[in-house]
């Protein structure tokens, strides 16, 4: 196996899940509560990766990024070196890719708080930042953890966006996904299906846990 594409699979999917982390629940939030007409706008945008495909996501964010944009002019002025190809624009492209995948179990988890509770809390004098910590937060930590195990899942596991931004620069932008294509195209089929079937058995391990959290076996069945 490629422990250096795996290392650096694992490094991407950290940080782009601590990031949507701090992005995803705030925005979350808003189009829970909101009660904005157009925020299905919003909710388009969001939800927008999941139905894209993926080399046309990866298009825009290599055009976004290029030399040519404002973005990568100001990048490279910067920087010294363009942005595109760079593990940097890998974690911008992963960021816009797994968004969906951050936000909608956060919301979906917010929108089942009973709102008596809110207003309870309302009545008490308690402002909104501290109903959120207090009230919101706890009750939704299911939905938090299942975002962010979500995340982490669909970035170690993304291949069209990554190769488009990244391309395939050994210790750099290329991901585990990438080091499985170049063992098939380079017919190293035993290298492929190992590193396969570990990324299978990640993928299906990080499933099992959302859905553990969501069923809950281990919880006591009501008395019929």
């Amino acid at each position: 196996m490629d422990w250096t594409a795996i290392a650096l699979s694992l490094r991407l999917a950290s940080l782009v899940s601590a990031i949507l982390l701090v992005i995803g629940v705030p925005i979350a939030y808003w189009l829970t509560f909101s009660s904005w007409r157009g925020k299905f706008l919003v909710e388009s945008i969001v939800a927008l990766p999941l139905v894209l495909p993926p080399t046309v996501l990866g298009f825009y964010v290599l055009v976004a990024l290029g030399s040519r944009s404002p973005v990568g002019r100001a990048w490279a002025a910067w920087m010294g070196h363009p942005l595109a190809f760079t593990f940097e624009a890998l974690v911008i492209a992963s960021i816009l890719y797994s968004f969906p995948f951050s936000v909608q179990p956060v919301a979906s988890s917010f929108a089942q708080i009973d709102r008596t509770l809110l207003e309870a809390s309302a009545m008490l004098g308690a402002g909104r930042l501290r109903t959120f910590w207090r009230i919101v937060l706890p009750l939704s930590v299911e939905g938090v953890v299942s975002g962010a195990v979500l995340t982490f899942a669909h970035t170690v596991g993304e291949f069209g966006v990554v190769l488009m931004v990244g391309g395939n620069l050994p210790g750099i932008t290329r991901t585990v996904s990438i080091a499985i294509y170049d063992d098939v195209q380079s017919l190293n089929l035993a290298a492929a299906h190992q590193t396969a079937l570990a990324l299978l058995a990640f993928s299906f391990a990080a499933l099992a846990a959302v859905y553990a959290l969501i069923r809950k076996p281990w919880a006591i069945a009501p008395l019929s």
